[in-house]
């Protein structure tokens, strides 16, 4: 018998599997010849022999089985899948939809765990915003079952990319900057930073006690979906057990407290209306328009959206850049222009030598608007009363700023500016004078990102040299178009 030695965790690359395994084939070595070690260790048996690993093709099902089970930490799951797939290669083309065959369960029910695992990555991750050298970084320890870090650390990118943030783990760290994801040495246990914020904890315990319905509990249901492998882990698990000692207390207090009674809905409708219709007064402050813009409910974008996405930059900007709507990313981050975007906008900035973080940043509407595609949401563009409602909060921006320039970097923003469609194809590079500021036309950074490469290169120069007319604007007296 031939025994292979293989790392325990081949999140990273499971190449080091699938070059034995190719070996192995090209050998004939039947599963009954050959066995996979997964502790890293050298072989006691013989080595396989040096053979040229033939090239492989598998069936979809497979490699999909192989990159889930090849996470797991049972011993035997290499054997396993070089058992299903010596089988498949001899013949046994239907054996994947074979639920009854062992190995075939075996390895599916590795798979459903890791697929679990990773969900409860996603669930039960609980960041604690602290301070190093670089600023607010926020940090979480967490204990996955198996090697799935890696696998789960993406959606912690796309859900938070606008904050730096580090996932440590026994298996590994992974970290993000706002610009890229990477992953480190395992932390064998929680390290106690000092949090900026002591509160973050104490939201967790308040939400989960607030929401806790203790007519509803049931504790082996509770505990199948918050395994208590997680709870060390989680700041509110530790008044779980309290929870449900007091729950027949607490479920008594409500059937024998009164019903409180919900308005009717034609009021809240004509509460609603009655907010978006209301001459609203002078706010004090840019805090002030940003708070009262987070429950705006003027159009009906609020209703899908993660959040209000607001404005950003210093109080005292001679610069400011308008643009059409949040994202996706925006959205889920709730500052402007973290995207890619976003990120062509700074790189354009620069070029054009201006610096972003002197610039306050904001969009003609601050709630995302899209379709729904699946899991997808694809961005639709806001009409011209969706425009018009979310008016208000720019001009407050603007009469707050008091800003030398602005920037519409599109038409939706050139819209909500001028009070009228504009061309920017005919109108970008000029200046105009708009209610309270001067505005510069030119296009959204999106509109670049759709381009064709060569197309794209040449738009990138014009998207620059529009830019660079506004550092001039900044820097001295320009001539503005009628």
């Amino acid at each position: 018998m031939y025994l292979v030695s293989l790392p325990a965790d081949l999140s990273a690359d499971d190449a080091p599997f699938r070059d034995a395994v190719r070996r192995a084939l090209s050998l004939n070595l039947s599963p009954e010849k050959v066995s996979f070690s997964a502790n890293g260790q050298a072989s006691l048996l013989g080595s396989l022999p040096d053979a040229k690993a033939e090239p492989l093709t598998v069936p979809p099902g497979y490699r999909e089985l192989m990159q889930l089970a090849i996470l797991h930490r049972a011993a035997d799951r290499y054997d396993l899948l070089y058992e299903v797939l010596w089988r498949l290669k001899h013949g046994e083309a239907g054996l994947l939809s074979r639920a009854s065959d062992p190995a075939v369960s075996r390895l599916q029910g590795y798979a459903k765990a890791v697929r679990r695992d990773i969900h409860k990555t996603h669930a039960f991750v609980r960041f604690a915003e602290t301070q190093d050298n670089m600023g607010t970084l926020h940090v979480a320890f967490f204990e996955p079952k198996y090697f799935t870090l890696r696998r789960s650390a993406p959606f912690f990118r796309d859900r938070f990319a606008g904050m730096r943030w580090r996932i440590e783990t026994p298996i590994g760290t992974a970290s993000w900057d706002r610009e890229t994801l990477r992953f480190g040495p395992a932390v064998d246990a929680p390290r106690k930073p000092q949090p900026v914020n002591e509160e973050s904890g104490d939201l967790w315990k308040t939400y989960y006690r607030t929401t806790f319905n203790p007519a509803r509990l049931r504790v082996d249901a509770m505990r199948a979906e918050m395994p208590k492998h997680y709870w060390r882990n989680l700041p509110e698990a530790a008044q779980i057990q309290d929870m449900i000692r007091e729950a027949g207390a607490r479920e008594q207090r409500m059937l024998e407290s009164r019903p409180s009674a919900a308005p009717r809905f034609a009021e809240r409708i004509a509460e609603r209306r009655a907010f978006a219709e209301e001459a609203q007064p002078p706010l004090a402050s840019l805090e002030a328009i940003k708070h009262s813009a987070s429950a705006c409910t003027r159009c009906p974008l609020h209703s899908g959206a993660t959040q209000t996405v607001f404005g950003e930059g210093p109080k005292d900007a001679a610069l400011m850049l308008v643009g059409e709507q949040p994202g996706d990313r925006e959205d889920l981050a709730g500052r402007p222009f973290v995207g890619p975007a976003g990120q062509l906008l700074d790189r354009a900035l620069k070029d054009a030598g201006i610096v972003r973080e002197e610039a306050y940043v904001t969009n003609a509407v601050k709630h995302f608007k899209y379709e729904p595609r699946g899991k997808r949401r694809i961005h639709k563009s806001p009409n011209a009363s969706e425009v018009s409602a979310c008016r208000w909060w720019l001009d407050a921006e603007i009469a707050e700023l008091r800003p030398r320039l602005i920037v519409a970097l599109g038409g939706t923003a050139g819209l909500s500016l001028f009070g009228r469609q504009v061309s920017v194809t005919k109108e970008r590079g000029q200046i105009f004078e708009s209610g309270q500021a001067r505005v510069l036309l030119t296009v959204h950074p999106s509109y670049l990102l759709r381009l064709p490469p060569e197309e794209r290169t040449r738009e990138y120069a014009r998207f620059v040299a529009d830019l660079t007319i506004a550092a001039r604007v900044l820097s001295g007296p320009v001539e503005v178009a009628a």
